[in-house]
């Protein structure tokens, strides 16, 4: 007989479904600064830096947001769904604000506003999915993950169908896009049956996260993970942009930004592939083998700078699949190893700390680009954060304690 307690919860695909719209809508939000850099650039006069900060802005105040939200407890004191509404409408606003022609520090502070939106939307909606569901949660958490994805590309997507319109379409989109998913987040959402009690960051568990053996291992997983990840999704415009002024003809799919979308937006594919695989075969495995083939296409996406154009698709293609495909396996990885009591501190220290390095990784692709002469071998850089994270997965897998993963699949 079954226990009810195990029981799939009714309506949780439904549940789901709404979910992930809304997160698609809301992260256009994330890179819509980003698929209009070289309009802004030159309408404002930015800097390199000033350009990168446009990015790195988000990062931090994600990372910002995020820590703060687990410290005050805000996602216990607030209903999920009002949470994320209320979040949605001030990175509505927040994104809106570039219409304005602010500064280039105005700017900067409205992404940064943004970034702390949406970590009022990103964990929050993981733990709503995370009701919804005890089996099956690693696919469900790969469409979640595969749904951020999409909506990070969606302004490539925008800028490409919008290409000799001024770039505040781009923004008015992505604002309407957010605008949509907090009246579905008010609306449409509810708790599911599989509610979870009280969570707290407790400073002192701090050291343990980084002090355990098979927690540390699976961070150090996640942050070359995290090295490569948003470092490749906000500079592969620009990395295809130069690429196109060479002349390559045809170039695939017909613009940088369209190209761009495909590449970021395959990764929904590699998000369900990774959660199918995680069940079947282990999270380790997985997760490593994500890693050692966007290493190998990291480097080898420069070869094809100058075409064939089919080859640059395909390279780029699988990068964008593998590139994500792992991420959603790392946070539950840490579900499964840290000590129950505490997981809400090791997935908010996790996220914290992978975020804050993206604004490392981001902030030097420029810098190693105009050393290197242009953007062809720009990339190269990114390798050792999977070739590390790789083999920390595997030394994981060797570990008694990863037979607690995906029930015995190491």
């Amino acid at each position: 007989m079954t226990n009810p307690i195990d029981a799939p919860a009714t309506g949780r695909w439904r549940a789901l479904a709404l979910i992930c719209l809304g997160v698609v809508g809301v992260m256009t939000t994330w890179f819509s600064a980003t698929a209009i850099i070289p309009e802004l650039v030159l309408d404002w006069g930015l800097s390199t830096s000033q350009a990168a900060w446009l990015t790195n802005a988000v990062q931090l105040g994600f990372v910002a947001g995020a820590m703060a939200s687990s410290i005050v407890n805000l996602p216990d004191m607030v209903r999920m769904q009002t949470l994320m509404a209320v979040s949605a409408l001030i990175a509505c606003a927040a994104n809106a604000a570039l219409l304005l022609d602010p500064s280039p520090g105005g700017a900067i502070a409205a992404r940064f506003v943004t970034g702390i939106a949406l970590a009022g939307v990103y964990p929050p909606a993981l733990k709503l999915m995370a009701t919804w569901f005890l089996r099956g949660r690693g696919l469900a958490l790969g469409f979640l993950i595969g749904a951020l994805t999409l909506g990070s590309s969606m302004p490539h997507l925008f800028r490409a169908l919008t290409a000799g319109i001024a770039w505040q379409a781009v923004v008015i989109a992505t604002s309407l896009a957010t605008l949509a998913a907090a009246f579905l987040f008010a609306t449409a959402l509810r708790e599911g049956p599989h509610g979870f009690g009280r969570a707290t960051f407790d400073p002192r568990q701090c050291l343990r996260v980084f002090t355990q053996k098979p927690l540390m291992l699976v961070n150090l997983g996640y942050f070359g993970h995290m090295w490569e990840l948003y470092a490749m999704w906000a500079w592969f415009l620009a990395f295809g942009a130069a690429a196109a002024q060479g002349g390559m003809t045809p170039f695939p799919f017909g613009s940088a930004s369209m190209l761009s979308f495909v590449v970021v937006g395959s990764g929904v594919i590699g998000c369900i592939l990774g959660g199918v695989l995680s069940d079947r075969i282990g999270r380790c495995l997985t997760t490593a083998g994500m890693m050692a083939v966007s290493a190998v296409c990291a480097l080898l996406i420069g070869f094809t700078f100058d075409g064939p154009g089919w080859l640059l698709a395909l390279v780029a293609i699988i990068w964008g699949i593998s590139v994500i495909g792992d991420s959603a396996q790392f946070s539950a990885a840490v579900t499964e190893l840290a000590d129950q009591r505490f997981v809400g501190t090791a997935v908010t220290l996790q996220l914290g700390f992978g975020f804050a390095l993206t604004v490392v990784a981001i902030s030097i692709m420029p810098i190693v680009a105009e050393w290197l002469g242009g953007w062809q071998w720009a990339f190269a850089v990114l390798v050792p954060g999977p070739a590390i994270g790789a083999f920390a997965m595997m030394w994981l897998r060797r570990l008694p304690e990863a037979a607690a993963l995906a029930g015995g699949r190491r």
